[in-house]
Parts: C-alpha cells; structure tokens; sequence
C-alpha cells in the first residue's frame, strides 16, 4: 500500500503537471481584431489568372474526339456543337492551328484505313471551314489503325477508335 507520504506527494506532483498546462487565454474573451489581419484576399494582392479554355478539364473545348459510324466518314449532327465551340476558339485565336487526326478501328487492311482516316479527317476539316476557320489553322491527316484509343477487339474498342481527333499547336 501506498502511505500517507507518498499520496501526497503524487497528488502534489498531479496539480503542478495540470497548472503548467494552464492556457493564459480565458475562453469567455471576445478575440482582440485590432491587430489581427484579414483573411479574406483583396483585389490589390489578387493576381488575375487567364486559362486558356483549351487548358480547363471543365470547357467544351476540353472534348476534342468527334467519332463516327463503321465504314463511314459522315460527321454525326451530334458533333456541331462541338465543332461550333472549337471553331469559335479558332476564329478568336488566328494565331493557333488545328491539326485533325483521322483514325479507325483495326478491321480492314492497312490502305483502307489510311484512306477513310484521310476522309473522316477532312470531313471534319471541310465542316469547320464552313463554319469559319481559315483553311491556314487546319491540317487533315490520317492515322488509320496505327493510333487507337482503345485495345480491345470488340465493338466497344472499335467504336472508340473510329474518330478524328483535334490536336492543337502554336
């Protein structure tokens, strides 16, 4: 057992440790804003950040694969809005170029697909001159099978990988 001594002792040891943790703040004060400085940024430490929408995950130019049927180059009505948005960026930005990137699945030889991605990529090419963009911010080439999106064998891959692509350069 422990004597009357060594209880005490510990007891006394106990307060000092909890006194030295003793916060000189009182909880019931109200926070000093005198000195404080503001959290909330003002417009002169701002700094203005121009994203080129090209550069934002969250702009329609962010998409830039239009697809198209088996064994076809015909653009999908589906596909104007997104040529109309890259098409209004292009007219906005004379300086920049487009290069369309015709692509197909892996059925059929080598020379047939080189052609139709030739054709899938002016197709897309002739739809945005006649929206507006200059024939010197646009190249139509074809990658035919070599590039695909995706690797399976199935209708899903194939489909995937029958598109153009819109690459942009400086």
């Amino acid at each position: 057992m422990m004597s009357n001594k060594a209880r005490l002792a510990l007891a006394v040891m106990m307060i000092s440790a909890l006194a030295a943790c003793k916060s000189g703040v009182k909880l019931d004060d109200k926070a000093n804003n005198a000195g404080a400085m503001s959290t909330q940024p003002s417009a002169d430490n701002v700094a203005q950040v121009n994203v080129d929408p090209l550069n934002d995950p969250n702009s329609p130019l962010a998409k830039r694969s239009i697809y198209f049927d088996f064994d076809s180059y015909s653009v999908k009505d589906e596909y104007q809005p997104l040529m109309q948005q890259h098409t209004q960026y292009l007219k906005s930005h004379p300086q920049r170029h487009v290069l369309i990137q015709g692509n197909t699945d892996e059925r059929g030889t080598s020379e047939y697909n080189l052609a139709l991605g030739q054709k899938r990529a002016e197709a897309v090419r002739r739809a945005m001159a006649l929206l507006g963009v200059g024939d010197s911010q646009m190249e139509a080439v074809s990658l035919g099978k070599e590039k695909p999106q995706a690797a399976g064998h199935d209708e899903a891959s194939w489909a995937q990988n029958r598109r153009a692509d819109l690459v942009y350069q400086q």
